[in-house]
């Protein structure tokens, strides 16, 4: 087993991917909060602004890991998954980060119900993100690659439930009498929170294949 072999100076890239991980996690509940208490202007944007320091931890985090790629002659998985793991987290913050700005430069007025059910989602999704990378040291054993897999089918059926949330959105968007603009405004910020759980679902596609792959 490869996982069994490994050993510390070989780069912390798992210990990266926590932190990684917990910074998704913390962006997460962030956009989250913001949402919730969005007609408070000062909490939005207190909330808002942890967003921005989650995105900005987790992009100095991004480059550690491709500055230690760049350095390690023996890492613990194989380099392009290391690269395409750590890039598609990175895209969850900056999409986190974009859908906080997209609400803001749109002066969106209110919060409507979709928002909140796609912006649950959402941090269910970075949660179980948060986890799966946490399995990766010990892939080893039989019960933790079978957990890990178990939370990659997790985020996939998250991924479907905003895909529905997102199609009955925009169903409702151009079926009722909504004035144009905000139609525009409640439209972009819907795609910016249904492309979330897409990326998490990339992040599990790429751990599904490390499991496979080492165990």
């Amino acid at each position: 087993m490869l996982f069994g072999k490994l050993l510390p100076r070989e780069g912390n890239f798992f210990e990266l991917f926590n932190d990684h991980g917990r910074a998704i996690a913390d962006g997460a509940r962030s956009f989250m909060a913001m949402v919730q208490s969005y007609a408070d202007e000062t909490q939005r944007q207190k909330h808002a602004a942890d967003v921005d320091n989650a995105e900005k931890q987790a992009d100095r985090i991004t480059a550690e890991v491709h500055r230690l790629l760049h350095k390690t002659f023996i890492t613990p998985i194989d380099r392009e998954q290391i690269h395409d793991l750590i890039n598609a987290m990175d895209d969850i913050l900056d999409l986190l980060q974009d859908s906080s700005e997209v609400m803001s430069l749109y002066d969106l007025k209110s919060i409507s119900d979709d928002v909140l059910r796609l912006g649950e989602i959402s941090v269910k999704c970075c949660d179980r993100v948060q986890h799966v990378v946490s399995l990766l040291p010990q892939l080893s054993k039989a019960a933790v690659a079978e957990a890990a897999l178990k939370t990659c089918e997790e985020i996939d059926r998250l991924e479907g439930d905003a895909d529905r949330v997102m199609r009955s959105a925009m169903s409702k968007l151009f079926r009722d009498n909504i004035e144009v603009r905000e139609l525009i405004k409640l439209k972009a910020v819907y795609e910016h929170l249904e492309s979330i759980s897409d990326r998490c679902e990339d992040v599990a596609n790429i751990v599904e294949g490390i499991v496979l792959e080492n165990s």
